[in-house]
């Protein structure tokens, strides 16, 4: 199974749990890790810029890398969905959790 056919159904089934789980709109914390010598944390705040996100970092013990944190009001699952593969496309060797 090629990559892109992994991920559409990893996306799909996220939206699923995502109705099943909550009532929209709905909070949701976006979970990421960058390397911290890259403007990667520069470009999540950029990508969550007036939706009124609430961004936390945390840099790891050795300083190698960042975890970004984004709590923010969505209106729906495909709206997350939209806002994770934009995160992907954007943002060089960003770990989504």
């Amino acid at each position: 199974m090629d990559s892109s056919k992994k991920t559409d159904e990893f996306y799909e089934k996220l939206k699923s749990q995502l109705y099943d789980t909550a009532t929209w709109p709905s909070e949701y914390l976006y979970k990421f890790i960058v390397l911290s010598n890259t403007k990667g944390v520069k470009s999540i705040e950029n990508i969550f810029d007036n939706l009124g996100a609430v961004i936390t970092t945390n840099e790891s013990k050795n300083g190698k890398y960042t975890s970004v944190s984004v709590n923010v009001r969505m209106k729906t699952p495909e709206l997350v969905i939209e806002k994770y593969k934009e995160v992907a496309e954007k943002v060089e060797g960003v770990i989504s959790l």
